[in-house]
């Protein structure tokens, strides 16, 4: 962890979504310098499933050492910011820090996109940022060490990241555009910078998008915390830069990451928009398991009970092979427990060698699982090649990393989607 040093002691941070999550922890940090945190967030009466307020965010500050103003703020309504920003002038006598956390995402392809949903997410995303940006803008000119961060990506122009989720990876990237021009608009006057973290990381959305589970994949909060304030600590003339969470740590000396790791050890999911690097040693060695294992299920497709071969016509009969076989030991190994934990409908649209459409059903009584169109409307439309699913089956390959990588394309219902992930990990050690 990367330690407090006071550099914040009585600086002013206005930071959007800062009841919970993200924001919150990047004000939980500051204010263990002293500093004085604006809490500009919606939340100020309980919500039903997301933790924490304004109130209890201020309360948490408070403890920790700083000083809270907590104020009503939907960013998409731009005299609520100019009311917050007033009041945090009135309050603490300026504004030295802009922290834009405030963030909607729909992971949703174009055509199942509904309007209000993207009206949301560049209100929100884009327009939200904007002017906060402006409302805060002249005030932090008179600050000694300025700083506007947005919590959004590098702008990766790979086609991947907008085909499954268009509409969230412009918002996002709006906000990063806000980093390129504004660095250069306010160069020597205000420092403009971008922040996103290597992995996923664990916060209330994330548990709403993936379900029960997913937090073993995640980082805390904590690591763009540390990040954050590390760049925040740094002069006025540190501005214009897209910065990974991790990297930058790295060369702050930080070496023990395991410290940021909800589940020290387990492997960690990659975040949206950054490329994976691929290792060529591991790729070969995943095709020759992924062969080798098409092999064993095309033998044990091919064998009777006695070991005989399957008479051709019997196999004519119904598909065969690798994706055949696969679906086969799925529904033996159905359960109402995982209908019960589930409750979803999965179709597959497959091309390739033993392509075409199967479905697995986890919301009908017992489950079921086969070749055809599910026998009630699927939540889920999965499209990919019949190698990366068999891949994807048998423990060679990641759905989020297939969905991250384009080989998976994925329609519906996303957080159901993420969900077959943790199903996939109790039924590999039976494909």
């Amino acid at each position: 962890m990367l330690p407090n040093t006071g550099k914040l002691a009585g600086c002013t941070l206005f930071i959007t979504g800062a009841s919970r999550g993200i924001g919150k922890a990047i004000a939980l940090k500051a204010a263990k310098d002293g500093a004085n945190i604006v809490i500009a967030a919606k939340t100020a009466e309980p919500h039903p499933t997301l933790p924490g307020t304004i109130y209890t965010a201020a309360e948490e500050i408070e403890a920790a050492g700083g000083k809270a103003l907590p104020c009503i703020v939907n960013v998409r309504e731009e005299q609520q910011i100019i009311n917050a920003v007033e009041k945090a002038v009135k309050t603490f006598g300026g504004i030295d820090i802009l922290v834009n956390n405030a963030s909607a995402i729909s992971l949703t392809g174009t055509l199942e996109t509904a309007t209000k949903k993207v009206n949301l997410m560049m209100d929100v995303n884009v327009r939200g940022t904007y002017l906060t940006s402006k409302a805060c803008l002249p005030h932090l000119r008179k600050s000694k060490n300025p700083h506007i961060l947005n919590l959004s990506p590098p702008m990766n122009l790979n086609p991947m990241w907008f085909k499954n989720h268009c509409a969230y990876t412009i918002s996002k990237y709006g906000m990063s555009m806000c980093v390129l021009g504004m660095a250069e608009e306010f160069r020597g006057e205000v420092a403009v910078n971008a922040l996103w973290p290597k992995t996923a990381i664990h916060t209330a959305a994330m548990d709403m998008l993936g379900g029960a589970g997913i937090e073993k994949q995640c980082r805390k909060t904590d690591i763009l915390a540390d990040a954050a304030y590390c760049i925040l600590t740094k002069p006025k003339t540190f501005t214009g830069n897209f910065i990974i969470d991790e990297v930058l740590l790295r060369e702050e000396g930080v070496k023990d990451f395991d410290v940021y790791a909800i589940a020290p050890g387990h492997p960690l999911m990659p975040d949206f928009f950054l490329d994976v690097e691929t290792d060529t040693t591991a790729m070969k060695q995943e095709r020759y398991g992924a062969a080798q294992e098409e092999k064993k299920l095309s033998r044990s497709q091919q064998e009777g009970a006695d070991g005989a071969k399957v008479k051709t016509e019997s196999a004519a009969a119904e598909p065969s092979g690798p994706v055949a076989e696969t679906f086969r030991v799925i529904q033996g190994a159905m359960t109402e427990e995982y209908v019960r934990s589930t409750q979803g409908v999965f179709q597959f649209e497959l091309s390739g060698d033993g392509g075409g459409t199967w479905y697995i059903d986890l919301k009908t009584k017992g489950g079921s699982a086969g070749f055809g169109k599910p026998p009630v409307t699927a939540d889920v439309v999965m499209s990919m090649s019949s190698a990366d699913f068999v891949k994807m089956f048998t423990g060679k390959l990641k759905p989020t990393l297939a969905f991250m990588s384009g080989k998976l394309r994925i329609k519906g219902n996303m957080a159901l989607a993420i969900k077959l992930e943790k199903m996939l990990s109790q039924l590999n050690s039976k494909l």
